[in-house]
């Protein structure tokens, strides 16, 4: 009898301790569970922000980690100090090798319509000749603003450059505009600087412009560069980045997306 007693004791010992490993193995999003996302800001933060309760309700803690550069995003991933990143176009991500070879967009959530923003001049015909135009640095984006400049009827580029054109690339340049290419997040504060700046949307926003009404000419909502939600090869249908996706891909975040950002500046794509 004793050693019955013993053996049922050991045995509900044994339950006990296996039973937390055997819900995490039936559930992956398991309480418990922690869920590291990188982001810029705005919006993406803020987005995040708005589901955390919706992932906790499911057993996740949802950990923002804001970064104010459009590199250690993927430097962190890649190292695997965050299971995410939600910040970049693929136009961007496919700009570095590395990158494009270890990381890949598990999905879609938003354009941020790209602008061309002025602090001294109110529409672009009143740029002068030889103004200083400040890009982004980086070759998507400074292609991206190149272009926006091009479908302006402001500058022409080489035939079939594509995405990354630079500077070198221009042919037509009726005003003469000087490029100055500066990192993206220094560019709302370049405006002072220069005559005119390329800005991403999300640092337009978080330098107090409203793109539609600010902006002296911007891209449409058909934007090819979508802004996604990246992850490390293999991991994106991971039980915690299926419920992230989830979440920001509701009618919670596009009426929030609509609600908040109805002039346009921000667009959700689902």
């Amino acid at each position: 009898m004793k050693k019955t007693l013993i053996s049922l004791l050991v045995a509900g010992a044994l339950v006990l301790a296996l039973s937390p490993n055997v819900e995490a193995r039936g559930n992956p999003a398991a309480s418990g569970s922690t869920l590291s996302v990188g982001a810029t800001p705005v919006p993406h933060a803020e987005l995040l922000n708005l589901i955390s309760a919706d992932l906790a309700a499911q057993g996740i803690t949802l950990k923002v980690v804001e970064f104010t550069d459009y590199v250690q995003p993927n430097v962190a991933l890649i190292a695997g100090d965050l299971d995410a990143n939600f910040f970049q176009h693929i136009p961007y991500l496919e700009t570095n090798e590395e990158w494009s070879a270890k990381l890949i967009s598990a999905f879609g959530v938003h354009i941020e319509p790209f602008g061309l923003y002025s602090s001294k001049y109110k529409n672009t015909a009143d740029l002068p000749n030889g103004a200083s135009i400040a890009i982004p640095n980086d070759p998507s984006n400074g292609g991206r603003a190149l272009l926006l400049l091009q479908a302006n009827g402001l500058i022409t580029l080489r035939a079939g450059v594509g995405l990354t054109a630079t500077p070198r690339d221009v042919t037509g340049n009726p005003k003469n505009f000087r490029f100055q290419e500066l990192e993206a997040a220094q560019l709302p504060r370049s405006l002072q600087d220069v005559d005119a700046a390329a800005i991403n949307g999300n640092y337009a926003l978080e330098a107090g412009f409203n793109p539609l009404k600010d902006s002296l000419i911007i891209e449409g909502a058909d934007s090819p560069y979508v802004n996604i939600v990246v992850v490390q090869k293999g991991k994106e249908q991971d039980a915690k980045i299926q419920a992230l996706q989830k979440a920001l891909l509701s009618q919670k975040v596009k009426d929030y997306i609509n609600g908040k950002w109805s002039d346009g500046s921000v667009v959700p794509v689902f």
